[in-house]
């Protein structure tokens, strides 16, 4: 980021300028990615079952995370004594179109943009919009190495079908256990009053899922829930911020009481980093109109540039 101007031209604050992804290029040519990682917005809630407006998630997203954009040459970490993002190639491919009422083109245009990432060779990291847009994401990996999901989320989503609906937001799971390319799933903060039966729990364990709740994580720490992972794996990281609790994420549509804090997620995504290759990112569910405040997109911003940090570090 030493672009930016850190001793010459702009002090280029926070809240001067566009709000792009950490304030990085903004590329509206999908055939032009040149870069290791690409953020591609993915505005859509037409998948939600109670309150809407993740939405908005991409545009606060992008908005909080200027906050992590001062212009300093990287991010030092005095913990790791490391210094994250330094240099990075870093993209922001604005967003996929959505066509109201149109889940079906609404998608597909989404796994386009995902599809486009890929083929440049970069790093797809997609900001939601609901928990249905991990649907298209996935989609869009057909063509790659096979991968192994790792979950973070309140919520098993492991629903298949309800009243005829099969892509909403409480079935990208379901839907990935079904590809080919997808060997297992890791299914981290499942908690509480869910969304899905108990048969659907074990529908997912026969699939191959390995769930925890939060209390299991804790019991067994970052470095234990790490362990169960499949070792030396790509691995796609989807987020749902409603795995955090509600007293730092109350941005969201379903919020879960009982969910993680910070640093439980970046040690683990941190591990993850070195255990194998993290291939793909979407993090989704941030409704901002729920959070006067704005902790909520800024603990998604946060999350995400560390972990970009920590993908480009392990390699």
């Amino acid at each position: 980021m030493a672009s930016h101007g850190y001793q010459s031209g702009r002090l280029n604050l926070p809240f001067v300028g566009i709000a792009t992804f950490g304030k990085y290029p903004y590329v509206p040519d999908w055939s032009a990615i040149d870069a290791d990682v690409a953020v591609l917005g993915a505005p859509l809630d037409m998948g939600t079952q109670w309150r809407s407006g993740a939405r908005f998630g991409p545009r606060g997203i992008r908005e909080a995370s200027t906050l992590f954009a001062f212009g300093h040459a990287g991010a030092y970490d005095h913990e790791d004594d490391a210094t994250y993002l330094d240099g990075a190639r870093i993209v922001d491919l604005g967003d996929a179109d959505i066509v109201h009422t149109d889940q079906a083109t609404s998608h597909d245009n989404i796994e386009a943009g995902v599809r486009a990432i890929l083929a440049a060779g970069a790093l797809p990291v997609v900001l939601g919009g609901d928990h249905s847009v991990n649907i298209p994401c996935i989609n869009a990996f057909s063509e790659q190495e096979p991968i192994h999901i790792v979950q973070i989320d309140a919520h098993l989503d492991f629903v298949d079908e309800r009243h005829g609906v099969t892509l909403g937001h409480g079935n990208p799971m379901k839907r990935a256990s079904e590809k080919p390319y997808v060997t297992g799933l890791s299914q981290f903060g499942i908690r509480n009053v869910s969304s899905t039966a108990k048969e659907g729990y074990e529908d997912a364990r026969a699939q191959g899922s390995d769930i925890l709740s939060v209390r299991q994580f804790r019991a067994l720490g970052p470095e234990g829930a790490l362990a169960r992972v499949p070792e030396g794996k790509r691995y796609y990281l989807t987020i749902d911020i409603d795995g955090f609790d509600p007293s730092i994420a109350p941005g969201t549509g379903t919020p879960s009481h009982g969910g993680f804090l910070y640093y439980e997620i970046l040690e683990l995504i941190a591990g993850l980093a070195k255990r194998g290759e993290i291939v793909g990112i979407d993090l989704v569910e941030v409704a901002p109109d729920y959070d006067s405040t704005g902790t909520t997109s800024i603990l998604a911003a946060q999350l995400l540039l560390n972990t970009i940090g920590r993908i480009l570090a392990a390699r």
